[in-house]
């Protein structure tokens, strides 16, 4: 792997990380003010749904502001999704780089399992999925978009943005 790819798998690598540890604002700051933050659902068994405006999705989020308003609403304590607060484990997988990579732009695919806790059920569960990212350098890598395709969408629990 080249040193611009090493250094945007960090990125990704600190993702992780940073949800599980609940280090909220840390988390943010890995994401553009434009960011999108999508995860679409299953329209048939084959085929995801195409378009966050009008087709429904598990989240979407068109900007970091709304991410911002989630972590708000996390932290609050009045989230029925995130009362009491989940515990996770991030596990990524392979990250290969898609597209065409420059020094400013760069898109990676990653596989990825999570791993959930639910104190209040006292149940524990797993999503796993891919994601596709886009990547920008604002001095440092930033993530511009993320899109989430979570394999098994059947969710035992309300999810949030920490569980993918």
């Amino acid at each position: 792997m080249t040193t611009l790819n090493e250094a945007a798998i960090q990125v990704l690598q600190n993702e992780g990380m940073f949800l599980d540890d609940q280090r909220w604002d840390d988390w943010l700051a890995l994401f553009t003010t434009d960011c999108e933050f999508w995860a679409p659902t299953w329209r048939t068994e084959d085929e995801l749904t195409n378009d966050p405006q009008s087709q429904l999705s598990h989240i979407y989020y068109a900007s970091r502001a709304g991410l911002e308003d989630r972590i708000v609403r996390i932290r609050s304590g009045k989230s029925p999704a995130s009362s009491p607060m989940r515990r996770t484990a991030h596990i990524l997988g392979s990250v290969t780089p898609i597209g065409v990579a420059t020094e400013s732009k760069l898109q990676l695919r990653a596989t990825w399992v999570t791993q959930v806790f639910d104190p209040r059920h006292k149940e524990q569960f797993t999503f796993f999925g891919t994601s596709e990212y886009s990547l920008r350098n604002e001095g440092a890598w930033k993530i511009s978009r993320k899109k989430i395709v979570v394999k098994n969408d059947f969710f035992p629990a309300v999810v949030d943005v920490y569980c993918f």
